[in-house]
């Protein structure tokens, strides 16, 4: 036996772990149908419900509740430990849970649902690939878990190295890639085989700016063309730029759903000014305190940070205040609050170094 098979018999299930991407064409990739009937616009992807999962003295699952619309690019942020891969692992019934229910394209997930699992595909943190194929066998490899038809499987094939830009590297072993390469071979093994849902856990995690901004345009080039995406980070500007609904996790429990908008209604600060100040007195600062809307003011090395719980015109009552004192100040610029705003506020600022058991 020689060649590709004796490789793929070899196989040992020894695998690569790196991280990065890149991409550089791009192509029609629609979503594969099967016999699965076709779900209406709106309808849900994924139902958890009341979602109990325990590690003896550990609740890593408090009565979770969460729904994925189809469609979707749906955010999952949590802390350390907040329950989201175990949350995962219960979707792709890799996990038995103590109560509750989690239902995939309105069924109930077994480990046994072959038809429902042909239709995921998961992108990890860690990249895994086997070192003794190259780029193209291992994407053979992975889509021919799902899609025995050798004409079928080999045009899935072709579109996932055109898609994640590796038609150059097709005949490199794993070891021989960048990281940035093993990157875009992790992607195009997941989404081979055309799944409608996708789970993508930080799947840029350690790449440069140029290859992060890649995968996203392809994460999003997935969703206009089909997919519904679950995707975790911890780059919260990556789920602000993507994401269409979020979902943040604490303590095993959802604590916050919605769109970046909903989502930053929720919490009290509306805006954050900054200005150049050389020297304020604290009468002043307390005076500063005292205005509309103003609820935290921090003054230090020459810089003042003024936090506003709403109001339309803070700026322009902050710059009256300044010029009715003849008080100088330098550079002013405002800010809306960012997504990482929501998530500090929400969850809290204290380090989580607990394991990601959770």
């Amino acid at each position: 036996m020689t060649g590709k098979s004796a490789k793929m018999k070899n196989v040992k299930g020894r695998f690569r772990v790196n991280q990065n991407e890149n991409r550089k064409k791009e192509i029609s990739y629609e979503i594969r149908q099967n016999n699965m009937e076709e779900m209406p616009m709106g309808k849900k992807v994924v139902e958890i419900e009341n979602l109990v999962k325990r590690y003896r003295e550990l609740i890593a699952l408090d009565h979770l509740n969460l729904a994925v619309e189809e469609g979707e690019i749906f955010g999952l942020l949590g802390p350390n430990g907040s329950g989201k891969t175990t949350a995962i692992n219960c979707i792709l019934a890799l996990l038995y849970f103590d109560k509750g229910s989690v239902k995939v394209f309105g069924q109930e997930i077994q480990p046994d649902s072959y038809e429902i699992k042909k239709q995921i595909g998961v992108v990890l943190q860690n990249v895994a690939v086997f070192e003794e194929l190259t780029v193209q066998e291992n994407i053979d490899y992975f889509c021919g878990l799902y899609i025995q038809d050798k004409k079928t499987r080999k045009q899935y094939v072709e579109e996932a190295i055109i898609f994640s830009g590796l038609e150059d590297f097709r005949k490199f072993y794993p070891k021989k890639l960048s990281g940035g390469l093993l990157r875009r071979l992790n992607i195009a093994c997941g989404i081979a085989h055309k799944p409608r849902l996708i789970i993508m856990d930080e799947p840029t995690v350690a790449v440069d700016p140029q290859s992060r901004n890649r995968i996203l345009e392809g994460i999003q080039k997935l969703n206009r063309e089909g997919a519904t995406i679950i995707y975790t980070s911890h780059y919260m500007e990556e789920v602000e730029q993507i994401c269409s609904r979020i979902a943040i996790l604490d303590k095993g429990r959802c604590v916050a759903t919605g769109t970046r908008d909903e989502l930053k209604s929720m919490i009290r600060m509306g805006e954050k000014i900054h200005m150049e100040v050389l020297e304020l007195q604290p009468f002043q600062i307390e005076e500063i305190k005292e205005l509309r809307h103003v609820y935290q003011v921090e003054y230090q090395d020459g810089m003042l940070e003024i936090r506003c719980s709403g109001g339309k015109h803070n700026l322009v009552h902050i710059l009256d205040y300044f010029g009715s004192r003849n008080i100088g100040f330098g550079r002013v610029y405002s800010e809306l609050p960012t997504l990482n705003d929501v998530f500090l506020e929400i969850t809290g600022k204290e380090l989580r170094d607990a394991a990601e058991t959770a």
